[in-house]
């Protein structure tokens, strides 16, 4: 068998500070976090999947979700969870 790396890819790709705009403007509310100006061992400066043999091997294969279409999905998730959800 094959192993594929799969993910959303560079189009799909977010920081996790545009995560949180995301976050804040699918759910009006603002996020509260504490920004440090410090990579920490072993953290990527930046990261996203390379579909290239995914693409190759499957050419009718494509991302059906887009990245903020994944964020409304778990926004809305918190949401059904209640008052103990951050959004």
């Amino acid at each position: 068998g094959e192993v594929y790396n799969l993910g959303g890819g560079k189009a799909n790709s977010t920081s996790i500070l545009e995560a949180f705009q995301h976050v804040e403007k699918l759910s009006g509310k603002a996020q509260v976090f504490t920004y440090l100006d410090q990579n920490r061992a072993g953290d990527h400066i930046c990261y996203y999947s390379d579909l290239r043999k995914m693409r190759a091997h499957y050419p009718s294969w494509d991302i059906t979700q887009s990245l903020e279409d994944t964020i409304r999905q778990i926004v809305e998730a918190w949401r059904k969870r209640g008052a103990a959800a951050p959004v």
